[in-house]
């Protein structure tokens, strides 16, 4: 399968806002959208005019590479949500956000969602008790996510969960750090998601 092997910094200065694509450094003065704020390439810094089609092309590209998704993963979850009651807009982002990758990257198990995808597709995530590698399982309610057994002395993961405890998760997920493990209270609302995005655009974009 096909994916990004670039400049993740390029990235956020493609789309002119912080997508959080490598975990800390992103706070930090080092984050490159902050020493230098332009698009990149020869003639990032020109301003440009862009069109109603181009406006809803940037939201959707923007929502796409701030889950670290190809283009054809994004299509076909955006198919599913639209076709669930209620307001797609809001269906795509909560069934963005229940993606299993995405789970473990706002327990804090891993610092971006990036390295949470290859702690999942490595095999050291249990769901309910059983191992799931698959980084587009869904979660639902009530999910046990944890650490597995034998990945607990890992450095990278034991180092992420203790940093994990003193900053705050999501409301719709709970943290127990001694254990590794964290838990599903309920599914997101609009107010708890923070993708940097007008999702109505990114269904207008679909809908064209």
């Amino acid at each position: 399968m096909s994916r990004y092997t670039g400049s993740a910094c390029r990235q956020c200065r493609a789309e002119g806002t912080k997508l959080f694509l490598k975990g800390d450094r992103c706070y930090t003065e080092k984050c490159a959208l902050s020493r230098r704020n332009v698009r990149p390439g020869q003639h990032g810094a020109k301003r440009i005019k862009v069109s109603e089609y181009g406006l809803r092309l940037r939201e959707k590209q923007k929502l796409r590479r701030f889950y670290g998704m190809t283009e054809s993963q994004f299509r076909t979850l955006f198919a599913k949500a639209a076709k669930m009651k209620g307001v797609t807009g809001h269906n795509f982002l909560q069934t963005l956000e229940r993606r299993l990758d995405n789970v473990v990257y706002r327990l804090g198990i891993g610092v971006s969602r990036r390295q949470a995808r290859q702690i999942v597709c490595h095999g050291h995530i249990l769901v309910n008790g059983r191992k799931v590698d698959i980084a587009s399982f869904l979660v639902k309610v009530g999910d046990i996510v944890a650490v597995a057994e034998k990945s607990k002395n890992s450095p990278l993961i034991k180092e992420n969960v203790e940093v994990a405890a003193s900053r705050a998760i999501p409301e719709w997920l709970s943290l127990n750090s001694e254990k590794m493990e964290g838990s599903v209270v309920s599914l997101p609302v609009r107010e708890q998601i923070d993708s940097p995005v007008n999702e109505q655009l990114v269904v207008e974009f679909y809908a064209r």
